[in-house]
């Protein structure tokens, strides 16, 4: 059984096509400053633990664990931000808590690229910098319960997985903007240049990023709040949503997107940090190992969205799952393999991303299609939001920390693969034909 959360059962709205191109759109925009700004925080994650939590003569590790508590403290803040934008735009409009979300992430992003470092103004460096990671955390948390809820809830009929795939798609291509702004920057500058300035460069870029996705979304077509839909008599249709049962559609949820949002972090982000600080690699060659990761995720998201629309959110979801745990650590052993050819050790790196891609593609429909439309912007966001808070700003935290005191290089792997096989076991509850019944 799915175990969706009952509500109020109301005839699909019918969406014009320019409607729903812009709320694709909008949405789209928001995501992609989004996962762009997480991504270059974990790219960089090096050197801002040597400008932000190093003092001199600090240990470069002890640094790199402290930069990562700090991603991982704005990830706890995600669940906050989830609770209060997706209640607002439940009550209020999917329109206006769009609006707030990327004014706070853009604000709070463009500020870290003027923060003065520990050099400049001592132990005030790294609480200021996780001060605005929190910021960042809390509209982040608001992002992807209105985006996917305006993503899907505009989709054309039948299309509501590849409209939501969508977002995981904006996801891959900010992490490979992120990315390769990194890669250019470190291949223009010199190291003692891109430690003294050249890290604020790509923070600095979300500025003008972030005001067009403010036009953009100021142009979605004005709605009523669906908190505030008049759905006539109760006698007809299922009860509204009770508190209970909306908890625990999320923690269903939460267990649904574990693996996605763990072996993500594991092999889109926090590779990078690993592949030097474990593996000794050069930043610019971890940097591209990234890259085609998430070239793999990408290419993989929107065909899996567009599959799950065909033959369902359970089969594509849990293939990707099943395939990620079993071939985490044999992928992993490649990229370790210091006379492994270069291409095998990329084509690991892709498939890796690839087998994430295959949960992403489906899994904004499968979890917008757990709601109905009063709480959908909350539930789903909540479900996202704590898996990530749990499974994805752990990550990068939790394989440093264990690699240093066990010395066991293999442990993204196991994380990954863990997280997957029980995400499989939550996924199989799904029913088959989800995806052909109508939002609520």
């Amino acid at each position: 059984m799915s175990t969706p959360v009952p509500g109020p059962v109301r005839p699909p709205a019918r969406v014009r096509p320019d409607d729903a191109r812009r709320a694709l759109v909008a949405g789209s925009v928001g995501n992609f400053i989004e996962w762009y700004e997480f991504g270059i925080y974990g790219y960089f994650a090096t050197v801002l633990a040597a400008q932000f939590f190093t003092p001199v003569g600090g240990s470069e590790v002890e640094g790199l664990v402290k930069a990562y508590a700090s991603f991982a403290l704005a990830f706890f803040f995600r669940p906050v931000g989830a609770a209060v934008f997706g209640r607002f735009g439940d009550r209020v409009g999917r329109r206006p808590a769009l609006v707030l979300v990327v004014c706070l992430m853009t604000g709070a992003t463009a500020m870290i690229g003027l923060l003065p470092t520990y050099a400049s103004i001592g132990a005030y460096a790294p609480w200021l910098l996780t001060l605005l990671r929190i910021l960042q955390g809390l509209s982040a948390g608001g992002e992807f319960g209105g985006a996917v809820s305006v993503m899907t809830e505009c989709a054309p009929p039948g299309r509501r997985g590849l409209y939501g795939a969508w977002q995981s798609f904006t996801v891959a291509l900010g992490l490979l903007a992120g990315a390769a702004v990194a890669v250019v920057l470190a291949s223009v500058l010199t190291s003692a240049q891109l430690h003294a300035w050249g890290w604020r460069v790509p923070f600095l870029l979300t500025l003008p990023l972030g005001l067009l996705a403010l036009r953009l979304r100021l142009r979605l077509p004005a709605e009523e709040p669906p908190a505030r839909v008049r759905t006539g008599p109760p006698a007809p249709g299922p009860p509204r949503p009770r508190p209970r049962e909306t908890v625990r559609a999320v923690a269903l949820g939460v267990g649904r997107v574990m693996g996605w949002s763990a072996a993500g972090y594991t092999f889109l982000v926090v590779m990078p940090s690993y592949l030097q600080s474990t593996l000794g690699t050069s930043f610019q060659r971890a940097l591209l190992g990234t890259v085609l990761a998430n070239l793999g995720f990408a290419a993989s998201i929107l065909p899996a969205g567009r599959l799950s629309d065909r033959i369902g959110r359970r089969t594509v979801m849990v293939a990707g799952a099943l395939l990620t745990a079993a071939l985490a650590l044999p992928l992993l052993h490649l990229v370790q393999d210091p006379d492994g050819p270069t291409y095998v050790k990329g084509a690991a790196l892709f498939a890796a991303g690839a087998g994430v891609g295959l949960m992403a593609g489906p899994g904004p429909a499968m979890l917008a299609e757990m709601f109905p439309a009063r709480v959908r912007c909350t539930g789903l966001g909540l479900a996202y939001a704590l898996s990530n808070a749990v499974f994805s700003g752990c990550a990068g935290l939790i394989i440093t920390e264990v690699v240093e005191r066990t010395g066991n290089v293999d442990v993204p792997g196991y994380y990954a693969a863990t997280t997957c096989a029980v995400s499989a076991v939550a996924l199989l509850t799904l029913r088959g034909d989800d995806h052909e019944r109508a939002l609520r």
